[in-house]
């Protein structure tokens, strides 16, 4: 390993410059609103995933005043299909604190920066550095598979013993100058190149001064987390379809899963009937309703298997409490947050329909 750490963000910048990612949506136009959207989006989501999201999310909110100004539903819908919305609401949360609170503009610290809701200290960083040119270190996932492969950093990096002393070493290879391009290049690395599973290490800068890969034990870093066996949930979900093929729809809590967004009504049983929004509901000949192919929904602490139960409204009763309920149309034309679960069940239904 080199002692020089000037040798290491060198080698790492002549890397990036040859073979590093210079044409993703968010490298142009490097604003801080830009690259907090993104770096919000890429928390534990791949780059290809992200990028047609990123596009359509500036196309609607291009400004951090138009995404203060946006309705919950709006931003949720935009962000469905991405999974883990607590980043979606905090991101609506935090537009509106920099325009109400920092006349729309950002905080130029990092220590400002993760007063926001949803920004950690990495997070913060990468913001300060990309957009701003701010000597700020970063420990994302990828950050810490590199660092703990070419260090030997043994442990599961989120422990805090191991999440301190990466983040002394990622604090300590920060260069002064090329924050920016340095910041993207050690995510670059190890989103292309240092991968979780089969590593290019025959294409990486840092092979010869890598001490996991000179000892041959590059699939032993970083440690994983002692796995759990997950505790299996199930529920039913009932799809109401009224004569205009719309299906009922009901808004979740704001926190839980899939907190603000609709869903379908659930129960514990597909035989007992939840509330349904004073939706009266017609019963098929016989009793026996329709059910549909069981879905598996997994959440990183439990799989959700759903039973969907097929329904028809009866006479069309107003829907009561509005604010939580509404019938909605099979095209997606409606602008509202949906469990992704949900999406892709309406989505089927659309088209067998």
């Amino acid at each position: 390993m080199p002692s020089n750490k000037t040798l290491f963000s060198q080698q790492l910048l002549d890397w990036f410059d040859q073979h590093g990612r210079h044409d993703l949506p968010w490298q142009t136009d490097r604003t801080p609103y830009r690259v907090w959207v993104s770096e919000i989006m890429l928390q534990q989501t791949q780059v290809a995933t992200v990028i047609p999201y990123f596009e359509r999310f500036m196309a609607r909110f291009a400004s951090v005043d138009a995404l203060a100004a946006a309705q919950t539903d709006q931003v949720l819908h935009l962000w469905t299909g991405l999974g883990y919305y607590a980043r979606a609401r905090n991101l609506h949360k935090a537009a509106k604190t920099v325009v109400n609170s920092h006349a729309g503009v950002f905080p130029q610290t990092v220590e400002g920066l993760m007063e926001l809701d949803g920004i950690g200290q990495s997070t913060a960083g990468a913001i300060a550095a990309i957009s701003m040119g701010v000597r700020a270190p970063i420990l994302d996932g990828n950050v810490k598979r590199v660092l703990a492969r070419y260090h030997c950093i043994a442990g599961w990096p989120e422990q805090s013993a191991v999440k301190k002393q990466l983040w002394e070493i990622a604090e300590s290879l920060t260069p002064l100058e090329r924050v920016a391009d340095y910041t993207q290049a050690i995510m670059d690395l190890g989103a292309t190149l240092c991968t979780r599973s089969k590593p290019a290490c025959q294409s990486c800068p840092f092979q010869s001064d890598c001490a996991a890969y000179q000892q041959e034990r590059t699939a032993e870093f970083p440690g994983k987390k002692a796995k759990k066996t997950l505790p299996v949930k199930s529920v039913a979900m009932f799809v109401v379809l009224n004569d205009a093929g719309e299906v009922l729809l009901q808004k979740r809590p704001d926190t839980g899963i899939w907190g603000s967004l609709y869903s379908l009504p659930e129960s514990p049983e597909t035989d007992s009937l939840p509330q349904l929004g004073g939706i009266s509901i017609s019963e098929p000949a016989g009793g026996k309703r329709e059910k549909l192919e069981p879905i598996r929904h997994s959440f990183s602490h439990y799989h959700l298997d759903i039973t969907p139960v097929c329904l028809r409204a009866g006479k069309q009763d107003e829907i009561a409490e509005t604010d939580r309920w509404l019938w909605y149309p099979l095209d997606h034309s409606l602008e509202v947050g949906l469990a992704a679960p949900v999406k892709k069940l309406l989505s089927k239904l659309a088209k067998n329909s």
